[in-house]
């Protein structure tokens, strides 16, 4: 059986493509200082753009928000043409169904392809072996593109937003579902069996790792092998388990989160990216930061960071690769090793590189590493 199902290729019409305790690196007067809109709208994002903003480009996020929505809006439209379904103009993130749709689309087909839809999905390369990439907290797919892009000619490249994230549809997402990774694992899952995967690899960076953990144990079969680039089953400590932050330090990176989202992306992106030498990597990271919903990425950050995955690692038994730098404010070494010990088949590879997003700053190392496991 291929990796994927001939009924559901309609989807790749849409692939195209002052100081103070609570701030403490004193940005937040900073960026409220450049809060105005700026005096003209930036230009549109064309397909497979990321959003670039200048350091000293001031930001109206209800309007970056409300780009985004406009974006998802005219994928939806896109989709709808494709497929002859009647997208209702009264509902944002909503597709009624037309009685001539339902006999130009088998019911399957359109499931899967709403599936595909809701998170961006996009698919590239050759080869009769499937390699899902999946995106860390703050992110998107974009994140992946110079890895990613390295396999294409050996594999089918699968690259995907999380609800909430990049191009998804946001409309698609619920606080309630995505309250637990097992809410974003769900969707991997949706998104496998959508395309009829079996015997993949998924390569998760950061708290995607323990998602495509999850992912795995809900559809064994699906992914034979995972990679995990700067996993963390727990970020907090717990006795004898070291996990990087206490929970009093966790408590307040999400209060500075909640009272000023740009100023903590502004502040936290570079620690995070780790490389000061390069602070062009930092401000890509910033920029991503900035771009995701304020909400969303607050509920998404204390689901990250409160989650407990380490009963999960024993039950694993896919083949699994751990790659952690040595340098990582997010991840410590002392975490790779940990998640190693406890998954039956694994192996643990210590990077040559600093920070926490070596897809970014050592993407030749990670795709090396990347090959030599697969």
């Amino acid at each position: 059986m291929g990796w994927l199902d001939p009924s559901i290729t309609a989807v790749n019409v849409l692939s195209g493509d002052g100081q103070s305790a609570g701030d403490p690196s004193g940005v937040s007067a900073q960026l409220r200082a450049r809060s105005s809109p700026p005096a003209s709208p930036p230009p549109d994002r064309k397909n497979g753009d990321s959003v670039v903003l200048p350091p000293d480009t001031s930001i109206d996020s209800d309007l970056l928000i409300a780009k985004r929505k406009t974006l998802v809006r005219s994928r939806h439209t896109q989709f709808a043409a494709a497929t002859g379904l009647i997208a209702d103009s009264r509902i944002f993130g909503k597709v009624s169904f037309a009685t001539q749709a339902i006999s130009v689309c088998r019911p399957s087909m359109l499931d899967s392809a709403m599936v595909l839809a809701r998170n961006n999905v996009n698919i590239s390369g050759a080869g009769s072996r499937a390699m899902m990439f999946a995106h860390g907290f703050g992110c998107d797919q974009h994140m992946w593109t110079e890895v990613a892009s390295e396999f294409e000619a050996d594999f089918r490249v699968i690259l995907f937003d999380h609800v909430g994230a990049g191009r998804s549809d946001l409309a698609a997402y619920h606080p309630a579902k995505y309250a637990a990774l097992e809410g974003y694992a769900e969707d991997v899952v949706e998104i496998g069996r959508a395309l009829g995967l079996k015997d993949a690899i998924f390569v998760g960076h950061s708290v995607s790792a323990m998602i495509g953990a999850l992912a795995t144990l809900e559809a064994p079969g699906m992914f034979s092998e995972l990679v995990m680039v700067g996993p963390s089953p727990r970020y907090i400590d717990d006795g004898d388990y070291i996990g990087g932050f206490s929970h009093a330090q966790v408590d307040e990176l999400l209060e500075f989160l909640a009272d000023n989202h740009l100023g903590w992306s502004a502040a936290m992106a570079p620690a995070i990216m780790g490389n000061p030498e390069r602070p062009e990597l930092g401000e890509k990271l910033a920029n991503s930061f900035c771009a995701t919903d304020p909400e969303i990425a607050r509920q998404f950050a204390h689901t990250t960071f409160f989650s407990d995955n380490r009963a999960d690692l024993p039950r694993l038994t896919a083949r699994t690769l751990v790659m952690q730098c040595r340098e990582d404010i997010i991840a410590p070494p002392c975490v790779g090793e940990y998640v190693h010990a406890q998954i039956p088949n694994s192996e643990y590879l210590l990077l040559d590189a600093t920070g926490h997003c070596p897809n970014l700053s050592a993407p030749k190392e990670v795709t090396a590493a990347i090959r030599a496991f697969v």
